[in-house]
């Protein structure tokens, strides 16, 4: 199955009942991909999926934020689906193990727990990402990439003191799919 493909079957599942907000990026990402089939890739100048993942150590109930090189904000890790990624959980677990350095992390089953479309700079235009939550195995030790400033671990309730509103309702989420999926 193609990384297209993958990300077309995984839309198609993602479901977020009490958000029409999310239903409403869902079918504008399916509607994307149909009508490029370049848009998983960075070259796609309408813009393309990108795979996140939001670092989680929920027996300390933190979360691993980075300090992203190029914006200077506090986000997730995530980036660019690469030609060797087998799927879009495959393309958020690489990037956030590449940018926090944590060895060992799993992705938290049952698929993405939220979308985010948000503008970059040309050429590109959108980022159209599909977000994860990693859990980070015990005792877990960080280390910086080229693409960071800086990683720090964060409790769930210093996220608002320090990051957007996209990290914030993604932590949230995340927190609530911990519960639901124990």
């Amino acid at each position: 199955m193609s990384l297209h493909d993958d990300a077309v079957l995984v839309l198609k599942e993602y479901e977020q009942r009490a958000d029409p907000a999310q239903d409403e990026l869902r079918r504008g990402y399916l509607d994307h991909l149909a009508e490029h089939p370049d848009g998983m890739w960075k070259a796609c100048g309408a813009g393309h999926l990108t795979a996140s993942a939001l670092v989680v150590d929920p027996e300390r109930g933190r979360v691993l934020l980075t300090l992203h090189r190029k914006l200077r904000m506090w986000l997730q890790m995530g980036g660019h689906c690469e030609p060797q990624d087998t799927s879009l959980a495959a393309a958020a677990l690489r990037e956030a193990s590449e940018e926090s350095g944590v060895s060992g992390l799993t992705l938290l089953a049952g698929g993405p727990v939220a979308l985010d479309r948000h503008p970059i700079p040309a050429p590109c235009h959108w980022h159209l990402d599909v977000q994860y939550v990693a859990l980070a195995p015990p005792g877990a030790t960080e280390q910086i990439s080229d693409e960071s400033l800086d990683l720090r671990w964060f409790a769930y309730d210093e996220v608002a003191s320090v990051a957007d509103a996209s990290v914030i309702r993604l932590t949230e989420l995340a927190r609530a799919a911990l519960e639901r999926r124990g």
